[in-house]
């Protein structure tokens, strides 16, 4: 073998050497944790410290216990691992990149920088508006406002102005994402309750129901080639439903969040569960509500000797659009009692 061959072979051989290496670091790759995956994660995000600083100041947490030691306990905010998708922008990017690979029971500290957290401070950002478009109540430094749609921080007030910032409040600050991977997530209820809290900061009760059920299907359609309308041939069909049923509190009906979003939350959630749809339950406990005043009203009618008409006239008040009653059987069965 010439030298010239000898150099083409040993060239080659690199070549594999490099090839079984990239196939190796591919194996790994897709071993462990993968985007797409639920996790359950347990995680404290700080401000990285200053020169003078022992650590930087809590900004978000999971732990019950550094939120008091930070002074940022919430009795209405649940302290409780939270659950995400990987590589879906639940957390920060460079977070999402450190769980690839990673199992549970992993952990590490990732270092957010500020402009790939809440931005850089934009000095632009702090600007002198007139005192009178902030509410007499919030013209106080600290106090958060929102002008002409933008949200700040109220910096001064001086006479008839007011300097406002409306840079993020974290603008600027390089972060500390500390987490610690708790379990991969499968069941699909425990997905979707977690995805809704994810949104909504509150984890409601929901379950998962496969049904039969009729619908109506299409099973011929004609065009009119002159009006271009669909005549359209239906028959009533069994057909199987995979169902989410959420429970809404009255906390998650006031979340403006679920009120403008619902539609979108709910679109994201049969999406990566293969639902068929969902469903939202209102729920109306014995305490008070529609169902209560009506029972004390109709106690009143069936005692006071009220005749037919008077009924009739007292049901019209009612919306029975709200109520699961029929109101002429139940004009008929209390004329019945009342003779």
């Amino acid at each position: 073998m010439s030298e010239e061959e000898q150099a083409e072979a040993a060239d080659a051989a690199d070549a594999g050497d490099e090839a079984s290496e990239d196939a190796v670091d591919t194996e790994e790759s897709d071993e462990g944790i993968q985007n797409g995956d639920f996790l359950r994660l347990d995680y404290t995000v700080r401000t990285v410290p200053g020169e003078e600083e022992d650590e930087g100041r809590v900004v978000d947490t999971t732990r019950k216990d550094v939120a008091e030691e930070a002074g940022i306990d919430d009795d209405e905010h649940d302290f409780s691992p939270r659950i995400i998708v990987v590589g879906e922008g639940h957390v920060f990017d460079a977070v999402d990149e450190d769980l690839v690979g990673k199992a549970v029971g992993d952990s590490n500290v990732v270092t957010v920088p500020a402009e790939d957290g809440f931005g850089e401070f934009d000095p632009d950002d702090v600007r002198t508006v007139s005192a009178e478009k902030i509410p007499e109540d919030d013209r106080y430094p600290g106090a958060q406002v929102t002008i002409d749609g933008e949200q700040g921080y109220v910096e001064t007030v001086i006479g008839g102005r007011s300097r406002v910032d409306f840079n993020h409040p974290l603008a600027g600050d390089d972060l500390e994402y500390d987490y610690e991977i708790l379990e991969l997530v499968d069941d699909d209820e425990e997905k979707a309750a977690g995805l809704i809290g994810m949104y909504l900061q509150e984890t409601p009760e929901v379950r998962i129901e496969e049904e039969t059920v009729e619908e109506e299907v299409t099973v011929e359609a004609h065009e009119d080639e002159e009006t271009g309308e669909v005549d359209r041939e239906t028959e009533l069909r069994e057909v199987d439903r995979r169902t989410l049923y959420i429970e809404a509190t009255p906390m998650m009906q006031m979340n403006q969040q679920w009120m403008f979003s619902k539609q979108q939350i709910a679109q994201d959630i049969m999406g990566r569960l293969d639902l068929d749809r969902v469903v939202v339950e209102e729920v109306i406990d014995g305490s008070g509500g529609m169902m209560g005043g009506m029972g004390g009203m109709m106690g009143g009618m069936g005692g006071g000797g009220m005749g037919g008409e008077d009924i009739e006239e007292a049901l019209d008040d009612v919306d029975m659009d709200d109520v699961d009653v029929d109101a002429d059987e139940l004009v008929d069965e209390l004329e019945d009692a009342d003779e």
